[in-house]
């Protein structure tokens, strides 16, 4: 998995990730889509593949692009188990500021 945070962690290559959300694209498309020159594109593109992110397809003459849902599926897992802390955390902060809130109803009544 530290390859997937190394690929992602680098700003263009995020962006790859995002642009190819919307589906397959070609080298020349995305380095289109976001300004790049083709071979700053590959490079991303290139290292996105080597961390299992992207898989690519040979067409006639163009190499398309498209995103592997494993590798983010296993982020999606990974995260999961903070998510339930998180949850957990953000319950007992909705608890104790209910609890805030009662009390300063009751103080309010008491004057």
């Amino acid at each position: 998995m530290n390859s997937t945070w190394s690929a992602l962690a680098e700003p263009n290559r995020l962006r790859i990730v995002e642009l190819l959300r919307q589906g397959p694209l070609s080298v020349g498309e995305v380095a289109d889509r976001l300004g790049f020159n083709q071979p700053q594109a590959s490079k991303h593109l290139r290292v996105l593949c080597d961390a299992g992110l992207v898989e690519v397809q040979a067409v006639a003459n163009r190499r398309i692009y498209k995103l592997r849902p494993q590798p983010f599926m296993e982020i999606d897992n990974w995260l999961e188990s903070y998510r339930h802390l998180w949850e957990e955390r953000f319950d007992r902060l909705d608890a104790y500021l209910q609890d805030l809130q009662r009390k300063g109803v009751n103080d309010d009544q008491k004057q």
